[in-house]
């Protein structure tokens, strides 16, 4: 840790190539793939990804998204997310609230999650630490199914709501231009038991089964008007391959975002957007699935809208690039 500070404290191209060689080291020896679901646009709200992106938009951050996965399979999943986090005390530390409802065919969740963040303020960077915990509530709608054999009784009633606990950890170093973070959004695994002899749930700590996220970006400048941004998302977990999320994005006039991007094994992508203000920005994607599912699908569509409220009336507002 005294080796990386001593980078971020220097205002070198350098700093960057050696937090990124840091974190991927980290996060090799550890893992190998990934389970968790992802979001496309991921790259300008990762507050469901790594609590250390707490309170990085530097003002009070609201972000709405409604994600429409494999449209034309019934049952498919449709997500709502809202985040809302800020900075506070001198913005040494900053605080969040994530709310995610998801729905895949009879299966319903609830994700509540706090999140807290300690950050190391350095002249043009910053160097957070942050740890979140909530809940699921979780609940199988299983009244909502049509059986074949009308009155059947594994379908008269739905399953008991469950309130799973959880708790994330991760590290996010950040300037005007380059970010990159370090995450394991969950660390319990909540089992749960349909045998009426067994604990309806069980939640444990196992080491093997942590997802572990690395996301890393940088904003180049191509002309006054055009910027460049390649970003890319690693999610590993033990015994099971890795899994890559490659994109770039160009922003024309600080006002339009064009941009695309493949996941391996899963989908290619392209993205739009508009910097309505250097507060407000709206945002689609729609996902190409390659896996065998593009037979039943049309596609995957994602919606987000970003409003930042300054906390700070007399400072001067920068364009978030992530």
């Amino acid at each position: 840790m005294k080796v990386l500070l001593q980078y971020v404290s220097k205002s070198t191209v350098y700093k960057h190539v050696a937090i990124m060689t840091v974190l991927f080291s980290v996060l090799l020896m550890n893992a190998r793939a990934q389970i968790e679901p992802m979001f496309t646009q991921y790259m300008f709200n990762e507050t469901f990804i790594n609590p250390a992106y707490t309170g990085s938009h530097e003002n009070l951050s609201t972000t709405l998204l409604y994600r429409d996965q494999w449209v034309g399979i019934a049952g498919a999943p449709k997500t709502q997310t809202l985040s809302i986090h800020s900075p506070i005390d001198k913005r040494r530390l900053a605080i969040g609230l994530s709310v995610m409802n998801d729905n895949i065919g009879v299966s319903h969740q609830l994700y509540v999650s706090a999140a807290f963040a300690y950050r190391i303020l350095f002249p043009h960077s910053t160097l957070a630490f942050g740890a979140s915990g909530g809940f699921v509530n979780d609940e199988e709608l299983f009244t909502e199914l049509h059986p074949i054999t009308a009155g059947d009784n594994q379908f008269l009633y739905n399953s008991r709501k469950l309130f799973l606990p959880n708790a994330g950890f991760g590290m996010y170093y950040y300037n005007q231009r380059f970010y990159a973070g370090l995450s394991i959004p969950r660390l319990f695994e909540n089992n749960i038991s349909t045998s009426p002899f067994m604990a309806p749930e069980k939640n444990s700590l196992d080491f093997n089964l942590w997802n572990y996220y690395l996301a890393t970006g940088y904003v180049f400048d191509l002309s006054d008007e055009v910027k460049f941004k390649p970003s890319v998302m690693v999610k590993t977990v033990l015994h099971a391959p890795v899994e890559l999320d490659m994109d770039v994005n160009f922003l024309f006039n600080d006002f339009l975002w064009l941009g695309g991007g493949y996941r391996t094994g899963d989908a290619v992508f392209g993205m739009v957007g508009l910097q309505l203000s250097k507060l407000l920005r709206i945002g689609y994607s729609y996902d190409y699935t390659l896996s065998a599912l593009q037979t039943y699908t049309s596609g995957t569509h994602e919606l987000t809208l970003q409003y930042d409220i300054n906390l700070h009336k007399n400072s001067t507002i920068s364009t978030r690039y992530f």
